[in-house]
C-alpha cells in the first residue's frame, strides 16, 4: 500500500516527540523515503550524543547512505518535523535528495528558542566581521592538495 506524504509527515512528528519523551535531544524528527517506503528515521540526538551535528535530518540522511551504500539521495524524499537549519539544508543539497516536506517554519522554531537566524546573518557577513575569528593560513601549501585532485581527475 502507498503511503501518503501525511503518512511520511506525521511519523516525523512521532519521531519528534518520541526523541523529546526520552529526553534523547531536541524536539526535531526526520524520515527519509525511497520508493515509497521509509529507508531510515531519527530524532534529534545533539545532547545524548554529545554531536552538534546528530540533527534529526543528519542522522536519518547517514542512516539513508548507509542502507544505499551511496552519499548521494538523489531518489529520496525527506520528511521533517520543521523547516531544515542552515547546516542540515546544506547536507541536503550536497545528498542531492529529491524533495523535503518540513512541518514547523523556522519562525515556529524561533518562537521556541531554536532559531538559526544568527547563522543565516553571519553567512551574508564578510569572513572578516564574523562573530567567530575566521584567519586563512597555508593556502599555497592547501591549494596543492586541489591542485592533485585536478590533475588526478582530469
Amino acid at each position: 500500500m502507498k503511503e501518503t506524504n501525511e503518512f511520511y509527515m506525521e511519523r516525523a512528528i512521532a519521531l519528534a516527540a518520541e526523541g523529546m519523551n526520552a529526553d534523547a535531544g531536541r524536539p526535531f524528527g526526520a524520515v527519509v523515503v525511497k520508493d515509497d517506503e521509509i529507508i531510515a528515521e531519527a530524532y534529534n540526538q545533539v545532547t545524548t550524543m554529545n554531536d552538534p551535528t546528530a540533527h534529526a535530518e543528519i542522522v536519518a540522511m547517514r542512516k539513508a547512505c548507509e542502507k544505499l551504500n551511496n552519499f548521494e539521495l538523489r531518489d529520496c524524499i525527506i520528511y521533517t518535523s520543521c523547516e531544515p537549519c542552515p547546516m542540515c539544508l546544506g547536507a541536503i543539497y550536497w545528498s542531492q535528495a529529491k524533495m523535503v516536506y518540513y512541518g514547523c517554519s523556522r519562525k515556529d522554531a524561533a518562537a521556541y528558542n531554536f532559531d538559526d537566524q544568527f547563522i543565516y546573518d553571519e553567512l551574508d557577513r564578510d569572513m572578516k566581521d564574523r562573530n567567530i575569528q575566521f584567519v586563512q593560513l597555508a593556502q599555497k601549501k592547501a591549494v596543492k592538495v586541489f591542485e592533485a585532485w585536478g590533475q588526478r581527475n582530469s
